[in-house]
């Protein structure tokens, strides 16, 4: 205790202290031979190491046992965690699907084409402002083709021709009005189906069976048409072109030239 103002404790460090002293009452008398130790092997040591090691100490404390009042950045406060001061955002789920974005200067309103919303009829007026990344979409897989409007209604018409069209007209219509063709299988199946429990499952069977066949025959010949060729060739892809209008230039330059 030779320097009493470098080696006296604080209030809150005495305090610590004796609640040690009182938790380790029956081992003290060992803690406190080894700490004589270990100050005995440090007065050996140099007086800039000892310096070094000194603040050294004095920063680990400082940090993972700071003094009462001091914020501890080693603990987390669970009700500062908790509290919501301000509604969290609700952010949406980006996904992709594969080529849904065929060009890059493919612009959002192709993204919202109107022609969803549209009649058949204008669907084959406006072909050329279907974009044409949208038509090589349709060759993806039939599900592309049947989940655009344009795409089911150009299968069609390519049915029509084939004299097949009611395959898909049985597919989509709510009634299946057209009668299709099927195997003696299927239909003996639907026909006990209609005769033993009449439910909504009865037609399944040969609706999976028409899709599975204009799966794997219609749509193959259909992207290997000449049809489904000349659509796309006759696409075209959406630029996007920025017009700068400048009509006070315009008229300058109209004047210089008279």
């Amino acid at each position: 205790m030779q320097n009493k103002q470098r080696l006296e404790l604080a209030d809150y460090e005495a305090e610590n202290l004796a609640r040690l002293q009182k938790m380790f009452s029956r081992k003290w008398e060992f803690i406190f031979m080894q700490a004589e130790a270990q100050a005995k092997v440090d007065k050996k040591r140099d007086k800039l190491e000892r310096k070094v090691l000194d603040s050294q100490e004095r920063a680990f404390w400082d940090v993972h046992r700071p003094a009462p009042g001091c914020v501890n950045t080693t603990e987390i406060d669970i009700k500062k965690a908790c509290k919501v001061n301000k509604p969290l955002r609700s952010y949406k789920h980006n996904y992709t699907v594969p080529g849904g974005r065929i060009s890059p200067s493919v612009s959002e309103t192709d993204l919202k084409n109107p022609v969803d919303n549209l009649k058949v009829e204008y669907v084959l007026l406006i072909r050329k402002d279907i974009p044409q990344w949208r038509v090589k979409r349709w060759a993806f897989s039939i599900y592309e083709l049947l989940h655009d409007p344009a795409g089911r209604e150009h299968f069609r018409r390519f049915l029509e021709k084939e004299i097949s069209a009611e395959n898909l007209n049985e597919f989509l219509a709510p009634g299946a009005k057209d009668p299709v063709n099927v195997d003696c299988r299927v239909a003996e199946t639907v026909k006990k189906n209609i005769e033993n429990c009449p439910d909504r499952y009865c037609f399944a069977e040969a609706e999976e069976h028409i899709f599975n066949l204009m799966k794997s025959d219609s749509y193959s010949r259909y992207l290997r048409s000449d049809m489904y060729k000349e659509f796309l060739s006759g696409t075209k892809k959406k630029v996007s072109v920025f017009s700068f209008h400048f009509p006070a230039r315009i008229k300058s330059e109209a004047s210089l030239e008279k």
